[in-house]
């Protein structure tokens, strides 16, 4: 009877995995969604490019890249961790099959994340900078330092997660 219950415990559990799905589906829903802004920012930056400054032209296309950085970031979220987490993904032999789907797993995804999350930090500040005002306040400087702060805090983040995960594949148990 044990036994049994056990089996039925086990099973539900590893049935349960499918709970994360809805959150995956979401996620796909946020890609649509960041796509709407996409757009409406490429249709803003396409009308305004002969009234707008290089600058101005700049930080727009640093914006539509930061989207698309997230994008991408969302996408590998979306397949490897549903892979990792739900079920494997069968598309067979598609040919546009990403090469690196069904390679990651969740210390790789991790390191992925940290590094788009610091390229996206490094996009908001090389924008930041590219917007200083001729005379800069007390406030603004203080803005440009917590931002600096922590987009070095999560460069930081980022060295120390690989740190780990070199020393942790490093061990006989990893």
């Amino acid at each position: 009877m044990s036994q049994k219950i056990e089996q039925f415990l086990e099973k539900f559990i590893f049935n349960s995995r499918w709970l994360l799905a809805p959150f995956f589906l979401g996620l796909v829903v946020s890609i649509v969604l960041l796509f709407i802004k996409f757009s409406q920012e490429l249709t803003h930056l396409t009308a305004q490019v002969f009234n707008a400054s290089e600058s101005e032209v700049i930080i727009g296309v640093l914006a539509l890249v930061d989207m698309t950085l997230i994008g991408s970031l969302l996408l590998m979220i979306i397949f490897s961790g549903y892979e990792i987490f739900v079920s494997k993904i069968d598309v067979g032999d598609h040919s546009d099959r990403p090469d690196w789907m069904g390679k990651v797993d969740f210390s790789g995804l991790k390191l992925k994340v940290i590094g788009a999350i610091v390229a996206i930090s490094a996009i908001d500040l090389l924008k930041t900078f590219m917007e200083i005002p001729g005379e800069p306040t007390e406030a603004n400087t203080d803005m440009f330092l917590w931002k600096v702060v922590i987009h070095m805090a999560f460069v930081l983040s980022g060295v120390f997660f690989a740190l780990m995960d070199r020393i942790a594949s490093g061990t006989a148990e990893h």
